[in-house]
């Protein structure tokens, strides 16, 4: 299922405080696709009530590695919220990976988590339940209404920071004080 990467596919999209949506308040979020037909991403910053040995139990996976199955799996978004999506680093594709960028993939094969609990996975991931879809023009039409800021891709934001820092480190990338912006979007 590899693709090519997308215009704005590799971009962390960090809702600013405008924007009123539950499900988004507050989030980061991986855009993983994005063409004319619309855009798919998963939020990195929201606990789901998961933690992954949960998962791996509901799914039939032994694992033995005690750190591995406390690990919180994410709430990736309102769509598809029963079906898990794996955000990994590396340039292994798995039976179901979409290439976000040269070294990050996403997932949404069983493999790759057999794999990581027999310790055979990828080095860095994130494990989130549900992602995010917006038809076709709908996330251009967010931008322009001043709902979403756009930063290139971290790891460390993905992979290492504490979710709770993860929206304020994701919009420092590029300057931006969320403390300091207005709960509400403004138009010239």
């Amino acid at each position: 299922m590899s693709a090519q990467p997308t215009p704005l596919a590799n971009q962390l999209l960090v809702a600013l405080p405008s924007l009123a949506d539950p499900n988004f308040e507050r989030t980061v979020s991986l855009l993983c696709q994005h063409d004319a037909g619309g855009a798919m991403g998963v939020v990195v910053n929201r606990r789901s009530d998961y933690t992954l040995g949960e998962i791996f139990a509901q799914m039939g996976i032994a694992c033995d590695d005690a750190a591995l199955c406390a690990t919180p799996v994410l709430a990736g978004g309102p769509v598809h919220p029963e079906r898990g999506f794996v955000i990994h680093d590396g340039a292994r594709d798995w039976e179901s990976s979409l290439s976000v960028a040269e070294d990050l993939r996403v997932t949404t094969s069983r493999d790759v988590l057999e794999a990581m609990a027999r310790g055979e996975g990828p080095a860095r991931v994130v494990v989130a339940l549900g992602c995010a879809g917006w038809s076709a023009g709908q996330l251009e039409a967010e931008l322009g209404e001043n709902s979403w800021l756009t930063v290139p891709s971290d790891g460390e934001i993905l992979f290492a920071l504490p979710l709770e820092s993860r929206w304020q480190a994701a919009a420092g990338r590029i300057g931006v004080d969320m403390a300091h912006m207005p709960g509400y979007a403004g138009h010239a």
